[in-house]
Formats: C-alpha cells, sequence, structure tokens
C-alpha cells in the first residue's frame, strides 16, 4: 500500500479509544508512505478535533502529519453556494 487518502478528516472529534489507532498507523507510515487528509477543517482546528489539551496523543499524532506537509487550501469561488458536510449532517461549526 503506497497512500492512503482519510477523507472528511475530523469531521467528528477523535475519542480516546480511537486516538491509539491513528497514532500508530501514522506512525508507522511516518516518512515511509504518503497519507492525504481531507478535511473541512483548517489545520488551526485540529488539535481541538483531536482532543486537544486533554488528549495525550493530540501532539504525537499532529507532529507525525503537519510537519513534513504539503498543503492545498481549496476556497470557495461562491460560498452561498458552498454546503459543507457539517451543514449537511447537522454538525456544529
Amino acid at each position: 500500500m503506497r497512500s492512503v487518502t482519510i477523507d472528511e478528516w475530523l469531521l467528528l472529534p477523535l475519542n480516546r479509544e480511537q486516538q491509539p489507532d491513528i497514532f500508530e498507523i501514522l506512525t508507522r507510515r511516518y516518512h515511509k508512505r504518503s497519507t492525504i487528509f481531507c478535511s473541512q477543517y483548517r489545520e488551526e482546528g485540529w488539535y481541538q478535533q483531536l482532543g486537544g489539551n486533554d488528549a495525550p496523543l493530540t501532539d504525537g499524532i499532529l507532529d507525525r502529519i503537519v510537519h513534513d506537509a504539503y498543503r492545498i487550501e481549496i476556497e470557495p469561488i461562491d460560498p452561498s453556494k458552498d454546503i459543507s458536510m457539517r451543514e449537511i449532517y447537522g454538525l456544529p461549526r
């Protein structure tokens, strides 16, 4: 497996049971394979979605993602017609 794409990354916050699994996957792939994250949250919002200060693995997960990352941010052409998945599922912004 060369690359993995994780779509809707952090659409819902990770819970404490999910964090070790994500951490292990990212640790095994770190500097070996590509991982693509598609998210509606900007990188600045990921810390809170991963659990923030209350979650011990938050910093470790982010370290394995952001330091060697290439970022492509897509801005909507017409924001009035852009509906996010959070809105579709009735989730808070």
